[in-house]
């Protein structure tokens, strides 16, 4: 590649994967805002990429896979850097709604903290291999010292080959689930080959060797040697294979002392989007809770982790779609006696629907958690419309190293 070919630009801001951007738009994956950077221009996207004037910000990159690996974005900037720049996303996005609010320390999990990833698995003519896709790529990196993994997490890797070796094709990939449980490790894979009687003989043995607590094929259980259980609060719960979880205990930890700090002492508190029981059993210490959640084997485990614990309040478990059937004013002011404090999670798209009947009712105080900056920003601005006041925001980073950033934020009715 001739000097001639290349183009030089300057590097403005990050976009909300993480790349750089220059003017144009051009893309610039793994830059730094101020950077002077050269490359191969290929329609938006700048390609073979030196850096001419690196930023003071630049670090060198913790993992040695992270050039090849596409599992991390943003290991090649400062700590520093990268935790403003995510406190800044969430703020431009409130302040595209018009918003404005106090903003706390954001709350970073350290380093092989990942107690959830899910791996790419494939058979090779020696063997397997096992990791994270590469950016933009087909082609799966090995990642043997990944440092965003529980070691309990990266020592199972050569487990996964097993798992293809055993019942992986050689045309296509397994995708394999490891989460650490309180007993050990739960995995989950999806891709493989027709479950029958020879194949689970053969997984069974490899659940075994290594002993693992669960092991779910497809969506078919295999075994399990003792129920994968997670500790929310005093409650012990056994989720359904490949369940939501929160990707760190210390970002958990972090969104839950979050949210019962802006629910205080209230007696009655509604859980929406309540999965199996993240917020509801830790609120349940103090309070009577009504945890609503979508998915029926989710509010089953839920109910049943509460009822073998000691010490909690009474919980209702509901399932209930929250998209399409939101609960109405009356729901949330029964026999007038509202409902002191609700909590509120909703995945992705946000809780529109759900938010505008909350807004209505007036339910004197909310616990928004979010993992997507824009739609709460959205449906912060319902609240706000509506008379809340938005108090602060807590900015969580669980998943290290990403574009991606969580969030809790205090809304109280004013009066």
């Amino acid at each position: 590649m001739t000097d001639a070919a290349r183009t030089r630009h300057v590097i403005s801001r990050l976009g909300h994967q993480g790349d750089g951007i220059a003017d144009g738009p051009i893309f610039a994956p793994r830059t730094l805002p101020g950077e002077e950077v050269s490359g191969v221009l290929q329609g938006q996207n700048l390609t073979d990429i030196r850096v001419e004037t690196p930023s003071e910000d630049r670090v060198a990159a913790p993992c040695r896979h992270y050039k090849a690996c596409g599992g991390c974005q943003l290991q090649h900037a400062s700590d520093g850097f990268v935790a403003d720049w995510k406190v800044e996303f969430v703020r431009r996005a409130l302040q595209a709604q018009g918003l404005e609010t106090d903003f706390r320390a954001i709350q970073t999990s350290p380093a092989q903290s990942r107690r959830r990833a899910t791996l790419s698995v494939r058979r090779t003519k020696k063997g397997a291999m096992a990791g994270f896709h590469g950016r933009a790529s087909g082609v799966i990196t090995e990642i043997p010292d990944c440092q965003l993994l529980l070691p309990e997490i990266r020592s199972a890797i050569p487990m996964t080959e097993e798992l293809a070796l055993t019942g992986g094709s050689r045309k296509g990939e397994l995708s394999v689930t490891l989460t650490q449980s309180e007993v050990g490790l739960e995995v989950m894979v999806r891709g493989g080959k027709p479950l029958d009687g020879q194949l689970r003989v053969e997984l069974a043995q490899v659940m075994g060797k290594h002993k693992l607590a669960r092991l779910t094929w497809d969506d078919e259980p295999v075994g399990m040697e003792q129920p994968p259980t997670q500790a929310f609060g005093k409650g012990h719960v056994c989720p359904p294979a490949g369940s939501f979880l929160q990707a760190t205990h210390e970002g958990e930890a972090a969104l839950v002392a979050a949210v019962k700090e802006i629910v205080g002492d209230a007696k009655r508190v509604v859980d929406l989007f309540a999965g199996c029981g993240t917020f509801t059993l830790p609120l349940a210490e103090k309070a009577e809770v009504w945890a609503l959640e979508g998915e029926s084997e989710m509010i089953a485990a839920l109910d049943q982790g509460w009822r073998q614990a000691q010490g909690l309040k009474k919980v209702t478990a509901q399932t209930r779609d929250l998209f399409r059937n939101p609960l109405l004013p009356e729901d949330l002011n029964p026999f007038g006696a509202p409902y002191e404090a609700a909590v509120i999670d909703p995945p992705r798209a946000g809780a529109e629907a759900q938010v505008a009947e909350l807004a209505q009712a007036g339910t004197p105080v909310i616990a928004y958690v979010s993992c997507n900056p824009v739609t709460f920003a959205r449906d912060a601005a319902t609240l706000v419309t509506a008379g809340y006041a938005l108090n602060w925001v807590q900015v969580v980073d669980q998943f290290r190293w990403s574009g991606h950033a969580e969030l809790v934020a205090n809304f109280t009715k004013n009066t």
